[in-house]
């Protein structure tokens, strides 16, 4: 045990050995390269090569220090690892990393520091046991992230043979100390058994086939689907910025696969200054679609997740392209592909990976402010709900009777059942998106890194790599959701609801039970209803039948029921008479209408008919009463955390009537509303609610007959967080100006103390940097820990504040200069560090006081000397100092003077007191000698 325990100690001692309690492992430095395979992650830094099991349990790691050593022959320099403790003299940085499944292998290549290549073979279960070793440039030489290698297979007449496709960024030229043929788009060897060896780029006779390319490129991204290989690229010139998709056909040998390629123009924009930033393939069959994050203007603000079908055009000539050539390049036309959808609007999305669930699409999205992003998407046909009731057990609907009498008309309710469904429900091709869910956020703005990839043992979570870390994030969290309504409205076709436990939860977690998923649509209400009049037959959805007496005053109150295997679902609804919704059409009138079940139609309130219901009808309904329209000039503030803020002040014209200020994101997402008070027509206020997201949403004015209008933008950023203080003490009595340091610090709308949570000090001299406070008075001498407020939240920082006694003034002394006077003023040294900025001094003389002004300070001898001056005072004998700190002054007068006067009187006396006491010992001594005489 006591070994164990030591053991343990060593391990978390080590920086990055250690795995993290949220589900994250940090490295020791920066994340250069990654890979997965099915049950291990391998993670190359600057310093090490980790192994990790798919739940990031470290299982090995490697010193990427070591010695270079010179083999038989002159050129022939290898690269040696040696233990974390002996010496070493150079560094071996990984460019490229690739798990060679099937030879049960790790291909990891690189540079020295000589800048020469170098390529190792690992032992894939262990990456201690080293196979084998060259000096050879297989990928790029400098750490890039826009150069992509992977693994292809080449189809020939009997076997597949597996090569490393390397395609390197091609920008300006520098030294090559170590010859190499590699070019563009290489193609190397992996093992002995290819022609030429292992990482060979000869082809046998044909030669060393190669793509060039024309101009500057940077690759994105890489994959092979079935024969055809993918290469994703920016093609850059001082005037444009080409997005291109090269095919490649993995056939016969290196020289026909390089040479069949064919390409394609990735057209986003009217422009040409789009840039794709990431990629990934959606999984399934042909058509082959392909979803791309663009920044449609280049930069890293205005970014868009676009689908495209990528499907390979072989009807073209191959090896004749603009940018790309096996010879020579050519002058051609080349097909320009359109998207099929954009997806998803955000700022700083830097990643994507793509994933079916049953009828859906995932998409996760890692952004460059820290966020993991969710988002949904249904893409195929229809099929009627006739269809998919009767792969169901059929529901029934149980209603309250009400009779009276015969009637010769009759009531029809309809009730759809739109929750859970126990089979696949194709819906439109418009690629409507759900909204997105974040799954994952820091508080800060660490960037998600590409590429993010889904665990292959459970799949049930994501990898996401940020600088120097390694998160493993859950794609859902259905246990959270704690009943049938909850697990339903979280709209995640990963979550279902599961009778025999019911709970919400994996369908894989649900055996032997029906587990009821989400319909494979958009879904806004759990049970619809319907009221309509005079209706022959019924309809796939369950339909009764009630008497059409007049409906009571207060409406029908009915209870629907629907079980589902085990699983009971019921409603209340309230049947209301649609004639009796009467008055002028107005937008709130048409909601009434909806929301009873009614149809709206030509202005009015009718029994609905056999079309869908839906509200949106009513967006465009003019209200009864003449509302001026609200404009939007300002908000203040306009940025704020993803915690929101309070107070916020919204300037405009028109703004009487705003009932309240409604906040959406750029989706179908539901809306927040924030009420509205302290509203003069030209200004109002509110507060900005908390986001699940960071970004931009926009913001119009609600009025009384639900319209909104205006255009404003807010945009939420990550927390602010504290680095640092300034001065790192303050006196007890408090009110000491503090300066402290960090991020995102304008913000903060109030810090506190951890012994004074009550007491909030407003922050001052605010900016994005930095904010300046006054300290709250302590009771006692100790540290206490700071912390911000934002809206209706309180974060801790990380710095803390002493305090230390007030300073304690002792004297001062005043000399004349000329016809200036000055005043240096002593203070016991302390822990203070006082500035002279701290400060203010006057003199008073007869009843009047007299500003000095201050000058300098000095220390010696555990004394603080404060110099101050007044300028051609009348008379520089002053009665008293006032000095003021913080929040309190002190006097230093005549007692002051006294003191001095008694301090020198003591001295004085000091010679007298000695004088006494030898007069008195030789006294004693002569009076002994006396007495002891015979």
């Amino acid at each position: 045990m006591i070994l164990l325990l030591a053991l343990l100690s060593v391990l978390c001692g080590e920086p990055g050995l250690c795995l993290e309690e949220d589900g994250g492992f940090t490295f020791d430095g920066d994340i250069r390269q990654f890979a997965v395979t099915s049950n291990t992650l391998y993670i190359a830094t600057e310093e090490r090569l980790y192994q990790l099991s798919h739940d990031l349990t470290l299982i090995n790691s490697l010193t990427q220090r070591g010695i270079l050593k010179t083999g038989n022959k002159q050129d022939d320099v290898q690269f040696y690892r040696v233990s974390d403790t002996a010496e070493w003299n150079d560094t071996f940085s990984i460019n490229v990393l690739l798990p060679f499944t099937k030879n049960d292998s790790l291909i990891s290549c690189g540079v020295t520091g000589d800048h020469c290549g170098h390529c190792e073979v690992l032992d894939l279960k262990n990456i201690s046991n080293l196979l084998y070793r060259e000096q050879i440039q297989v990928g790029p030489l400098k750490s890039s992230s826009r150069s992509v290698s992977f693994l292809v297979d080449v189809k020939k007449k009997t076997e597949n043979d597996t090569y490393i496709l390397t395609a390197i960024q091609k920008k300006g030229r520098f030294e090559k100390r170590c010859p190499s043929d590699s070019e563009t788009i290489n193609l190397h060897n992996t093992d002995n058994k290819q022609g030429g060896g292992i990482f060979s780029l000869t082809d046998g006779a044909s030669g060393t086939p190669r793509i060039k390319n024309k101009g500057d490129v940077e690759f994105v991204d890489g994959f092979q689907i079935k024969s055809t290989i993918y290469l994703f690229s920016n093609v850059l010139s001082a005037q444009t910025n080409r997005v291109r998709l090269i095919w490649l056909k993995g056939e016969k040998s290196k020289t026909d696969t390089l040479k069949s390629l064919r390409g394609a123009t990735l057209s986003v924009s009217d422009g040409e200054s789009s840039r794709l930033v990431a990629s990934s393939v959606i999984p399934g069959e042909q058509p082959v679609l392909w979803s791309g994050v663009f920044s449609v203007d280049g930069g890293d603000t205005n970014t868009e997740l676009m689908v495209f079908d990528i499907s390979p055009d072989y009807s073209r000539a191959g090896d004749r392209d603009p940018d790309f050539y096996t010879s020579v390049p050519s002058e051609v036309t080349v097909t320009v592909l359109k998207p099929k959808a954009v997806l998803f609007r955000h700022s700083y999305m830097t990643s994507v990976l793509a994933v079916r669930q049953r009828g859906w699409i995932v998409f996760f999205i890692g952004t460059g402010d820290g966020q993991l992003i969710k988002r949904f998407q249904w893409e195929k046909g229809f099929v009627t709900q006739a269809d998919t009731f009767s792969a169901m057990q059929s529901p029934q609907c149980l209603t309250s009777p009400w009779r009276r009498g015969r009637h010769s008309h009759h009531l029809v309710m309809t009730t759809t059942l739109s929750s859970f469904q126990q089979t696949r429900l194709s819906v439109d091709r418009k690629y409507h998106a759900a909204c997105p869910t974040v799954l994952y956020r820091t508080s800060d703005d660490r960037k998600v890194i590409p590429k993010l990839h889904l665990d292959p043992v459970d799949r049930k979570h994501v990898y996401v790599p940020f600088r120097n870390q390694m998160k493993r994030v859950p794609v859902s969290k259905c246990s959270t959701y704690t009943n049938v309504q909850e697990c339903w409205s979280a709209q995640d076709p990963y979550c279902g609801w599961c009778g025999s436990k019911s709970s919400c939860t994996f369908e894989d977690d649900c055996t032997d039970s029906d587990w009821l998923s989400i319909p494979d649509e958009s879904q806004h209400k759990m049970i619809s209803h319907k009221v309509e009049k005079d209706t022959n037959g019924q309809f796939p959805q369950c339909t009764c039948i009630l008497s059409d007496r007049t409906l009571p005053a207060d409406g029908l109150h009915v209870t629907v029921k629907f079980r589902l295997g085990s699983t009971q679902l019921s409603e209340q609804l309230r049947l209301t008479n649609c004639s009796d919704i009467s008055g002028p059409p107005s937008s709130v009138l048409c909601q009434q209408c909806v929301k009873a079940g009614c149809g709206w139609n030509i202005n009015r309130c009718s029994w609905a008919d056999q079309t869908e219901i839906n509200d949106s009808v009513c967006q465009n309904v003019q209200s009864g009463k003449n509302f001026s329209i609200p404009e939007i000039s300002s908000i203040t503030p306009s940025v704020v955390s993803f915690y929101g803020r309070n107070h916020a002040v919204l300037s405009g014209r028109n703004l009487d009537d705003v009932t309240a200020v409604r906040i959406q994101a750029d989706t179908d997402c539901a809306p927040k509303e924030s009420p509205v008070w302290d509203n003069t027509g030209f200004s109002l206020m509110f507060h900005i609610p908390t986001s699940d997201i960071k970004g931009v949403v926009r913001v119009c004015l609600l009025l009384p007959d639900g319209r909104c209008h205006g255009k404003a933008k807010i945009t939420y950023s990550s927390l602010p967080s504290c680095t640092n203080i300034t001065p790192s003490s303050s006196w007890i009595s408090g009110k000491r100006k503090i300066t402290l340091m960090g991020s995102h610090l304008n913000f903060v709308e109030g810090v506190v103390h951890s012994h004074a949570m009550q007491d909030v000090r407003l922050p001052r001299n605010i900016s994005s940097q930095y904010l300046t406070y006054d300290s709250p008075a302590a009771r006692s001498f100790s540290s206490s820990t700071l912390f911000v407020k934002l809206a209706n939240e309180t974060l801790a920082c990380s710095t803390k504040l002493s305090y230390v006694p007030d300073p304690e003034f002792t004297s001062f002394t005043a000399t004349r200069t000329g016809e200036d006077v000055h005043i240096t003023i002593q203070k016991k040294a302390d822990n203070l560090e006082m500035m002279i900025e701290e400060l203010s001094v006057w003199g008073v003389q007869d009843d009047t006081k007299y500003q000095c002004i201050m000058e300098a300070k000095e220390t010696w001898t555990n004394t603080d000397f404060f110099t101050c001056g007044f300028k051609s005072p009348s008379n520089h004998e002053f009665e008293e100092l006032l000095i003021k700190y913080g929040d309190r002054t002190v006097s230093l007068g005549l007692e002051s003077q006294l003191h001095k006067a008694l301090q020198i009187l003591r001295f004085m006396l000091i010679p007298c007191v000695i004088a006494v006491l030898v007069i008195i010992y030789f006294w004693q001594k002569r009076l002994t000698v006396e007495m002891n005489k015979p």
